[in-house]
């Protein structure tokens, strides 16, 4: 039997794709990883012996360090000329093959055996090529890079992306009489102005209206932040005030989104002060800031404010991600001048180590960074556009194709999300910060090790903070890895260790940290005794139903002093209200 050639990939469409990665690798690892990427390519070699197109296409990988064992090419010809063969035969006795895969979920892909037989050959030959990857041997970054960018095109190239290999898009066409495929394709045209995949109805949120609602007032404003003084929501508040420092990527309203999910709401019922820093959408006014101006203009002029405004020596401090970050290195640039402003510290799914960031790794190069540096290194902006893009590539099935396949082959209007609303609100940051940041924390690590890094020249040793710390990751997080969460146990109190206290929450980055009491879901793990290290910590921990929330505010409690009357204003003599939360800096947007 001759088995047919089902082109289920187009090759000109992935040299598109391929093209977006210019970006993110180097051009020459590109040109040798098209030939793994092509699908044909890969059918070829399995269709042939080791010794002939597959000897070929090893030794041009070998240039990259990476070999392939010809046992293991041979062992993925027999299998996947076995499974095709199989498929073919099922295909044509109009047996409907098992598909397994949500994007194949609707009647219309089972009710055809034509398009069936198509996406089960697809999934097949995704299986391979992601097969092919796993028998790879290579240096691991250079194997996390192929693997990611393989999975990137199979994701890309899936029937359900287009419209003429999606049935389902095309029932509805038929159903709605033409009308799904006019709204899609105004639908399409509206987001190439925007120039991103719409993922929630935007026209339903507005900030200060449905989303960041807590009431408070802006006390102060710089050039790079402002600094929120929230209302108290109890007659009597904890001494010591909360300052919660947010990641300057993204709006800080992740935090306040709306009544029934708000961190900073729920602060402030457990009868909290809570003053929060909204840190500037970057414009070309701060084109040339640098990493040092946002701990010393930044966190730390956050901290001496919320002293003064308080009339507190020592506040609780909360960093969420790179906030947390900055939020640490500012704690230890204050005391090594013997400066200790904080009661205590909470980091939220922030990284202080950074051996492993996990898949983001795929866009750290010692290249790519000398590009950006050359690019806006000396002066310009990183824009907030291009971190969307980077995150959803991490998910683009959730993130992206999703809402492809929805919006425009089926013209869905996308639904009513905070989240997501919040998600494509996106933030610019200058670019010598920026550049900073990637070089001296993504790929050389430098902020792990006392002294190796100083701000405005004051060497920087994390184990010099002096105060009890909660850190908290997520069990599936894509961003901060929990394991390199966990690694700043090791870093915080290292002659103290009993004041580090380290809770493991259900789900992702963002979707583990907000998760309110109220709505009694997921789940969180907690382990009080010793743990060699990450891994002995969680097989030696407990899980707790519910927020990890309710394991906070104990702690938070335990350091913020006695209960008195709250303060009858927001501010001081000195700082006072310049003009309602959410303030206007959070209401600039990047595009």
């Amino acid at each position: 039997m001759n088995t047919p050639q089902f082109s289920v990939f187009d090759p000109a469409a992935l040299l598109q794709l391929s093209q977006q990665f210019n970006q993110a690798f180097n051009p020459q690892f590109l040109r040798q990883l098209s030939h793994i990427g092509d699908p044909n390519m890969f059918l070829g070699a399995l269709s042939n012996s080791a010794h002939g197109q597959g000897a070929a296409m090893a030794a041009g990988l070998g240039e990259l360090g990476i070999a392939l064992d010809p046992a293991a090419l041979e062992k993925l010809q027999v299998e996947y000329t076995q499974k095709l063969s199989a498929l073919w035969q099922d295909m044509l006795a109009a047996r409907l093959p098992a598909i397994a895969d949500r994007r194949f979920s609707a009647a219309a892909w089972h009710g055809n055996p034509l398009y069936a037989f198509n996406a089960a050959a697809y999934l097949l030959n995704a299986h391979f090529l992601n097969a092919m990857v796993d028998a790879l041997e290579a240096p691991p970054k250079i194997k996390r890079k192929i693997g990611f960018t393989v999975q990137q095109m199979i994701d890309a190239m899936a029937p359900s992306n287009f419209l003429a290999t999606n049935p389902a898009a095309q029932q509805k066409i038929v159903e709605t009489n033409g009308e799904s495929l006019t709204k899609g394709i105004a639908q399409l045209i509206a987001d190439m102005h925007k120039g991103r995949v719409s993922q929630t109805d935007e026209t339903a949120f507005e900030v200060g209206k449905d989303v960041a609602t807590t009431e408070g007032a802006v006390v102060f404003e710089n050039a790079l932040f402002q600094l929120i003084q929230y209302r108290p929501l109890t007659a009597k508040v904890f001494q010591r005030p909360l300052l919660i420092v947010p990641p300057c990527i993204n709006k800080f309203y992740i935090l306040d989104l709306q009544p029934q999910n708000s961190l900073v709401r729920y602060a402030l019922e457990q009868g909290h002060s809570v003053f929060l820093v909204s840190w500037r959408n970057a414009d070309e006014s701060l084109a040339h800031t640098t990493w040092d101006q946002y701990i010393d203009d930044g966190a730390i002029k956050a901290l001496e404010l919320v002293q003064e405004i308080s009339g507190q020596d020592k506040v609780n401090a909360l960093g969420f991600c790179v906030g947390g970050t900055i939020l640490s290195t500012a704690l230890a640039k204050l005391a090594a001048t013997k400066v200790n402003p904080v009661a205590s510290l909470t980091l939220l799914t922030a990284f202080l180590d950074f051996s492993d960031t996990g898949i983001l790794d795929v866009y750290i190069d010692d290249m790519q960074i000398r590009m950006r540096e050359q690019a806006i290194g000396q002066g310009g902006l990183m824009p907030g556009r291009e971190f969307g893009s980077a995150f959803s590539s991490l998910r683009p099935n959730d993130l992206l194709w999703n809402y492809v396949e929805s919006n425009y082959l089926k013209g869905e209007q996308p639904s009513s999300f905070d989240l997501l609303y919040w998600n494509a609100d996106s933030t610019n940051l200058p670019g010598p910060m920026f550049c900073y940041y990637l070089r001296n924390m993504y790929l050389d690590n430098s902020l792990k090790d006392a002294g190796k890094l100083t701000v405005g020249g004051t060497k920087i040793d994390l184990g010099k903070i002096d105060a009890p710390a909660f850190i908290y990751a997520s069990r599936e997080d894509h961003i901060v890895p929990w394991t390199s969460a966990y690694a700043s146990l090791s870093l915080l109190n290292p002659k103290k260790p009993k004041q580090n206290r380290f809770v493991l929450g259900a789900s992702g980055h963002i979707a583990g940290v907000i998760n309110p009491p109220a709505k009694n879901k997921r789940s969180y793990w907690t382990n009080d005794g010793k743990a060699a290290d990450a891994d002995a910590w969680l097989a030696g921990a407990v899980e707790h139903p519910g927020s990890w929330w309710t394991e906070w505010a104990k702690f938070l409690s335990e350091h913020a002093g006695k209960q008195v009357a709250a303060p009858r204003k927001l501010g001081n003599t000195k700082h006072g209200v310049i003009e309602a939360a959410p303030g206007s800096y959070v209401k600039v947007r990047a595009e």
